[in-house]
This record gives structure tokens, C-alpha cells and sequence, in this order.
């Protein structure tokens, strides 16, 4: 592991013939901790890339099949490519046929916590129906073959969970629709307008990957043990539940609901700013300029227009002023939740499905990190250091 600034205290002394520990800052900021040539986020800059390319420019001119073959096979597809690719991707969404029957019994076990707990054990129940075996012990060949047939599958996964949580038959996905439109098609059992389905697909390519996130760092980390590709995925499901990470976009778009009116705008911010409450949907761990995926979502948003937007618009001018004005020194502006909560509620995507959305598009990302993580044959495995009682006590009598 390899830290881009001094140790914040000492290190310990290290055994004999073992590798001195090294400190680092609390969760884990500033290290890196591999080389990847999948993508990058400066934040500094308010700049992020998929590969060579910035991924707003390619969420603005490519389609997600374009984005998906490249985080997996290194290039944009030529015409050709994109069309052998679509129709490989496309004929992978129909699920098997156990993982089907399962799939009702998920949903009523995880009624009260919706479609994203019960992708956790729909995910793994396909990875073991389809015969996915270790990374450690197939070629990368099989390697990218699962991680197609697990991607190509969480969307179909997700909306049937979500469809059988209402009581709704779950609607098969078309081999005709392109992966965002398909995706829309079965959450709703009706094609899309195709301006909502392309606000849609550049929402998804916007958030396919983002660097060493949380969950992207979590699949790597399973990933280095040699475990299957779907276990892999199952971590990082977990990870991006959580809602200081991808559980975000519905509980950004809940403030502007608690807030309700613009004359409230200011006395409700404040009041939370004071308490020291966090914003939702403000505020990023490593941008430092405003998130430009946030910046592409407004732009879609203010296409779409409405009552919405503008009150998202007044909310978000006001909540950075008074985060400066209460907060000096910290640089606070929205980040990809706020805008994406609207741009979602615009095109009609219910709350619970906002993040298992995000998901829809983050497996793809997550993939192509396992598969290049599967590349190294080093183990994660760090160090802690020991802060209890000191040892050894000698053990009391039962």
C-alpha cells in the first residue's frame, strides 16, 4: 500500500523479517492502493474519466452499450462491434429459470427493505444457477463472460423484485430495446418516451464508475481473494445501500420536500446547518469543485422544466451560500444525488427505485474492476492496530 502523504503517527515496530506497518489517514483518503487503467476522478479539477475519455462526454454523445464495451474490452465498438454486442448483451437479460421461481419469495422476504436488500440474494442465487466459478480458477475469457451475464441480469433482477413487491407480474425484457429503454419498459410494462429514456441513459452512464469508491473498492476486495464473480457483486450491493453512498438520491430529493415552499428555503436550511445535520445530496469526499455529473443532471433537469427544477435550482443557490456562510473553509456543492433525484422523479422512477437505478448502472464499473483486480493474484489484506486492554491478561476461572 503506497500513501501520498507522511503517516499520521508513528509506525509500530514490525517483527523480525516482517514489513514495518505503515499508518494512514482515517478511511483510507489519499492512498492508493493499486494501479488501474479503468478510469479516474480529479477532484480538484471537477473532472472524472471512463479510460481516455471524460465520461460526461461520453454520457452526452455515446449510448451505454458503447460505455459497457469499453470498461470491459478497453475501446469504443465500431458500428459493427456495437451490434454484435448489443445482441450478446441483450439475449443474456432472461434469467434462469430457478432464479425466476425464486424470485417471489425474495420479494416478499424483503418487502420492508425493497428491490436493492433483495438483489443481494437474487444476485448470488444467479451467480450459483449460471455455474459461476472462482476468478482464482478460470481465464479471463469465462471471467468476462460472467461478468456479462451477471450485468446483462441486474436490471431484469431488479425490476421483477420491485414489480413483485407491488403485487405486479414482472415483465420480460425485450431483446429489441437498448439497455436504459429496456430497462424503463420493464420497471413500467410500457416502452418510454424516448426523450425520458435517453435522460435516463446518460444518468447511467454518468454513474458507471467513479473511482475507488466504497462499493467499487469492496468488490475488489473479493475480488483479490479468487471468490466468484457474483460474490463479488454482492459486496458491493451492500456497500452502495448504505446511505452515505448510493442510498442518497431519494433522501436528497426528501429535503426538498421537508423544505416544501421557497420562503422556507432559508430557516430550514439554516436551522439543519446549525445543528450540524447533514445536507443530503451536498458535499463530496473528493470533489472540490461542484460534481460535474451534477452539473450534466441540472442540464437535463432545466431541459425538462417544471416546478421541480426551479425549486431544486433556488434550493441548491441558497444551500451552498449558507454552507459558506456557516462553514467557512470547507468547499460543500451538490453532488451527483441532488440532481439525479429530480431527473428520476421527472421521468417517473419511483423513490425505492432511485439507488437500485444507480446500481443497474454501477455493475457494469464494478465488473471491469473485478476483472482487472483478478489480474493480480495479491490478496487485500491490511493491518489494524490494537487499541484494547493490553495482553496478555490472565484468564479468570469459569
Amino acid at each position: 500500500m503506497r500513501t501520498t502523504e507522511p503517516p499520521t503517527t508513528a509506525p509500530t515496530t514490525a517483527p523480525t523479517g516482517a514489513t514495518a506497518p505503515v499508518t494512514v489517514p482515517r478511511g483510507l483518503k489519499g492512498v492508493i492502493v493499486t494501479d488501474t487503467a479503468l478510469g479516474d476522478v480529479r477532484g480538484a479539477e471537477g473532472f472524472y474519466h471512463y479510460r481516455e475519455f471524460s465520461a460526461v462526454e461520453l454520457a452526452e454523445h455515446r449510448s451505454f452499450e458503447d460505455v459497457w464495451h469499453l470498461m470491459l474490452h478497453g475501446t469504443l465498438p465500431t458500428p459493427a462491434e456495437r451490434d454484435a454486442f448489443t445482441r450478446r448483451t441483450a439475449a443474456l437479460r432472461r434469467l434462469p429459470a430457478d432464479v425466476s421461481q425464486a424470485l417471489p419469495a425474495i420479494a416478499r422476504a424483503t418487502a420492508g427493505s425493497g428491490p436493492l436488500a433483495g438483489l443481494r440474494t437474487a444476485l448470488s442465487l444467479t451467480g450459483a444457477a449460471a455455474g459461476f466459478r472462482p476468478l482464482y480458477d478460470i481465464d479471463p475469457a469465462a471471467r468476462r463472460a460472467d461478468a456479462l451475464a451477471a450485468s446483462a441480469a441486474v436490471p431484469t433482477l431488479l425490476t421483477a423484485l420491485h414489480r413483485l413487491g407491488r403485487g405486479l407480474e414482472p415483465v420480460a425484457p425485450r431483446d429489441d430495446l437498448p439497455y436504459a429503454t429496456n430497462y424503463l419498459y420493464m420497471l413500467t410494462g410500457q416502452e418510454p418516451d424516448p426523450a425520458r429514456a435517453r435522460a435516463i441513459e446518460r444518468y447511467l452512464i454518468s454513474t458507471v464508475d467513479h473511482g475507488f469508491n466504497a462499493s467499487t473498492f469492496t468488490a475488489r476486495v473479493i475480488a483479490s481473494t479468487g471468490a466468484d464473480l457474483a460474490a463479488c457483486l454482492v459486496g458491493a450491493v451492500g456497500a452502495l445501500s448504505g446511505p452515505l453512498h448510493g442510498g442518497a438520491p431519494s433522501r436528497a430529493l426528501d429535503t426538498l420536500d421537508a423544505i416544501g415552499t421557497p420562503d422556507r428555503i432559508d430557516d430550514w436550511l439554516r436551522e439543519h446547518i446549525t445543528a450540524g445535520e447533514r445536507i443530503m445530496g451536498f458535499g463530496h469526499p473528493v470533489y472540490r469543485t461542484e460534481d460535474p455529473r451534477s452539473r450534466m443532471l441540472k442540464g437535463i433537469a432545466r431541459d425538462m422544466g417544471g416546478d421541480l427544477v426551479d425549486f431544486a435550482v433556488q434550493v441548491e443557490a441558497r444551500a451552498e451560500a449558507l454552507l459558506a456562510e456557516l462553514k467557512p473553509g470547507r468547499e460543500l456543492h451538490i453532488n451527483v444525488e441532488f440532481y439525479a433525484g429530480v431527473v428520476m422523479e421527472l421521468c417517473g422512477l419511483p423513490r425505492e427505485m432511485f439507488t437500485p437505478t444507480f446500481a443497474a448502472a454501477r455493475v457494469v464499473g464494478w465488473s471491469a474492476n473485478i476483472l482487472e483486480q483478478a489480474e493480480d493474484s495479491k490478496i487485500i489484506r491490511p493491518s489494524a492496530r490494537y487499541v484494547g486492554p493490553p495482553p496478555p491478561h490472565p484468564v479468570p476461572a469459569a
